[in-house]
């Protein structure tokens, strides 16, 4: 594994490889441009090709190509080991029959989650019923295969008995969340989680398996979609379809179309909007979001066009804005859904994103259709609307949305304000770890990052940002040393010496002139 991983480092270079994900400026023999990992406007992470790292000034983000790809993927090392290799046309070292019993549990699952994959291809290729329902659906032949998707057989145990022919021990099929155990001592054993369903694998942003949903072939079956169990490497909550083929164009375009199901997904994907994801039927969480945000900070939501949809999408707007992140909302036709549209007409599909409106906006011409008696409208958007806008970071924007909401209901400007006001934006999540609002805080050693400063500027003399770096710096070492001196002179006044106070006015004194400085 050691000798892959240094293969790697040689034939790849971390500007390339960075600047294939955000856009890095020439920096004398570095590299700097704005940190993709926390909201910044002067540019303060930087890429140094011969020490072959990253270090951002803001946010105290730093390592090589493998901890870069981690930490923007959303992945563990061995993913982005595989992603680097890909690039690297490096072939990585594989188990072979004779140490196969030191692979890792984790390792195991993911094995038995490809070969129940392969299974599922090869169960659709001759069954005509389920063919029929995809052909139903618009779905392609091509997208069939893109996507790898299945069908699990209508009997209890055909994954089972499969899958046992091969090799793999009971434990790790239930473990991978491929089958379930009936009551203890019924002397039975484990049956299929899916049947009778056509399968979507769920895989990770480097492509792997890590899980199933199923859709029901018969019209009766209920759930009508049934998603694995969490495991040891899928979280549902987590997991977006679609983002191992969507990411690359999610950045590239700026931002990504949201849907609800995989069916919605894939014919989006084949009306050719290559920049969709679906949360796998399940609510859009946080961590959804903060996936995409590393990618791009603009969304737009395009859920099902019926009461359950709208409300699903509201929820997510506001999720979504109080992570910072640009919001519009798609309109689709009353009582269609995005896989109706984009099959029967992908420049219809198209359009209908195109003209997305900002969250606000779309939600309260909803408001204004739904309600005409005005006491009860300007209720709804107090409650519904005002909320949103609160949510939104730009001063200006909050201006714009309330003359429209006052020019829309007819309600004053002021009163709109006053009203606005009063919203307690307690939905909002925590800000990201890595989020830095102001200067440079929060890191483990100041000197460290004063000794990374100074190896760069020997790579890049004269680098304003940098130097700004440096000075800033030297003053908040100061400081610190000001805070820690201080702290031991207040213990000695405890103590009860009198004395000290001279000295504690002096030192604050001075502490204040260097946070002036900072200003």
């Amino acid at each position: 594994m050691g000798g892959d991983v240094e293969t790697i480092k040689e034939r790849l270079d971390i500007a390339e490889v960075i600047g294939s994900y955000t856009k890095l400026e020439k920096a004398g023999q570095s590299f700097k441009a704005k940190c993709p990992f926390h909201n910044e406007k002067t540019p303060s992470f930087f890429v140094s090709p011969s020490r072959q790292s990253y270090y951002c000034f803001g946010c105290g983000a730093k390592g090589d190509i493998f901890t870069f790809v981690e930490q923007t993927e959303g992945v563990e090392f061995k993913e982005a080991l595989k992603i680097l290799a890909d690039r690297a046309g490096v072939e990585l070292k594989k188990f072979s029959p004779q140490n196969k019993a030191e692979q890792s549990e984790k390792e195991r699952i993911l094995e038995v989650l490809e070969e129940a994959s392969s299974f599922f291809e090869k169960e659709l290729s001759s069954n005509i019923s389920a063919q029929k329902y995809l052909k139903t659906r618009g779905i392609g032949e091509e997208s069939v295969k893109n996507w790898n998707l299945g069908f699990a057989p209508a009997e209890w145990r055909s994954l089972y008995t499969h899958l046992l022919s091969l090799g793999y021990k009971e434990e790790i099929l239930l473990k991978a969340g491929l089958v379930k155990r009936v009551e203890p001592g019924s002397g039975k054993s484990p049956y299929d989680v899916f049947r009778d369903r056509i399968t979507f694998p769920l895989k990770d942003s480097s492509g792997t398996v890590i899980a199933f949903s199923g859709r029901a072939l018969a019209k009766e079956t209920e759930p009508k979609y049934l998603n694995s169990p969490d495991t040891v490497v899928f979280k549902k909550h987590e997991v977006l379809y679609g983002l191992d083929r969507a990411k690359d164009k999610i950045r590239r375009k700026d931002y990504a179309v949201l849907v609800e199901g995989q069916i919605d997904l894939v014919l989006s994907h084949q009306a050719g909007v290559d920049n969709t994801v679906a949360s796998s039927g399940t609510a859009f969480t946080q961590a959804h979001l903060e996936r995409l945000k590393k990618l791009s900070k603009r969304i737009i939501l395009a859920f099902d066009a019926d009461a359950a949809g709208y409300a699903a999408s509201e929820k997510s707007a506001a999720l979504a804005m109080a992570l910072g992140l640009e919001v519009k909302v798609a309109r689709l036709p009353e009582g269609s859904d995005p896989a109706e549209v984009a099959k029967e007409d992908p420049a219809k599909w198209k359009e209908i994103l195109r003209k997305s409106l900002p969250a606000v906006e779309h939600f309260l011409s909803l408001v204004l259709e739904g309600e005409k008696d005005a006491r009860k409208a300007g209720l709804a958007v107090k409650n519904r609307i005002l909320p949103l806008v609160a949510l939104l970071e730009s001063s200006i924007e909050r201006s714009h949305f309330v003359s429209l909401i006052a020019k829309r209901t007819g309600i004053k400007e002021d009163v709109v304000w006053d009203d606005l006001k009063k919203v307690k934006v307690s939905a909002a999540p925590p800000p990201d770890k890595g989020e830095v609002q102001e200067g440079i805080k929060n890191h483990p050693s100041r000197s460290d990052e004063y000794h990374e400063v100074m190896a760069l500027l020997k790579e890049n003399p004269g680098d304003k940002d940098l130097m700004r770096h440096k000075e800033e710096l030297s003053i908040l070492m100061r400081i610190d040393e000001f805070d820690e001196e201080m702290s031991r002179l207040r213990l000695d006044m405890k103590e009860g010496d009198n004395k000290m106070l001279a000295r504690v006015a002096s030192l604050a004194r001075k502490r204040d002139e260097q946070r002036r400085k900072m200003r």
